[in-house]
């Protein structure tokens, strides 16, 4: 498992909440990647599920400080 090269950083609800903090990352330097679990096989995104957020194990800390930032400028502490 320590082989990995993401870890997860918060898990969110909504793939709109998710891609906003993807974009916040990224303009920030820090590679993201989501994760999301469908519970159906559609065309569709479930804009109401759950999504994880990973960043590369080296960020994680820069990523926490960027995720406080962000909470606290956005009003969505999890």
């Amino acid at each position: 498992m320590d082989d990995l090269k993401y870890d997860l950083l918060i898990e969110v609800l909504g793939s709109m909440e998710a891609e906003l903090l993807k974009s916040y990352l990224e303009s920030n330097d820090i590679s993201v990647k989501l994760f999301e679990e469908s519970l159906t096989h559609t065309l569709y995104p479930n804009m109401f599920g759950r999504v994880q957020v990973f960043v590369e194990k080296e960020n994680i800390e820069p990523a926490r400080k960027l995720l406080e930032e962000y909470e606290s400028a956005t009003g969505t502490k999890e």
